[in-house]
């Protein structure tokens, strides 16, 4: 798969990982894409086919998953949900590093792949921080909340395995959690500045 090398994001919600990503596109734009994930789920309002997810039938899903074309896969709630190796191909072929914000068990599956992207794990610094930030969102019933949080501490715990991330990131100060993001990815992100920069004069 040629082009830049992919990053693999993941950490529980809550823990910032949105906040950092908005603002490292932000800050370098044009340089970062995302992979669009295919589901099996009906799209929500507003959503778009294409720019959202790719909407696809179970079958068309499976079909594709028997036929080696996705790099990882899962099923919650009754709905499939995937990353095609021409997602990220999509991204790379604009010479963009492609981001993939995906789950544990996504990051399990992609180190069974070809993929070689850099693997960062987005932490909060305690569990007890984490269950603040979700409760002050309010969007949440106890319930709900509770099954989050187990699970993320049980996702926490699987990314500290050796050899499983390249770098956790512990977002307790943002600012400084941001700086380590962009120390991690800045060797990538001046390749591409630096390959674009040529291209624009290779054109004019």
């Amino acid at each position: 798969m040629a082009g830049p090398q992919p990053v693999v994001l993941s950490g529980p919600s809550g823990a910032g990982k949105s906040t950092l990503l908005k603002r490292l596109l932000q800050d370098h734009e044009g340089v970062f894409g995302f992979s669009v994930s295919h589901t099996t789920r009906k799209p929500r309002p507003r959503e778009v086919n294409g720019k959202d997810y790719h909407f696809v039938t179970r079958e068309e899903m499976q079909k594709a998953i028997d036929a080696g074309e996705f790099l990882e896969y899962a099923e919650f709630s009754e709905n499939m949900y995937g990353t095609s190796k021409a997602a990220v191909q999509t991204v790379q072929a604009k010479n963009q590093i492609c981001i993939l914000d995906i789950d544990m068990q996504g990051v399990k599956n992609i180190k069974k792949s070809e993929l070689k992207p850099i693997y960062i794990s987005i932490h909060p610094p305690s569990a007890a921080v984490l269950e603040k930030r979700l409760r002050g969102r309010k969007t949440e019933t106890e319930d709900s909340l509770q099954k989050r949080l187990n699970a993320a501490i049980k996702d926490m715990e699987i990314s500290k395995e050796p050899g499983l991330f390249d770098v956790i990131i512990i977002n307790d100060d943002l600012e400084e959690a941001y700086s380590n993001l962009k120390k991690v990815l800045q060797e990538e992100i001046l390749k591409v500045k630096q390959s674009k920069n040529s291209s624009l004069k290779d054109s004019s």
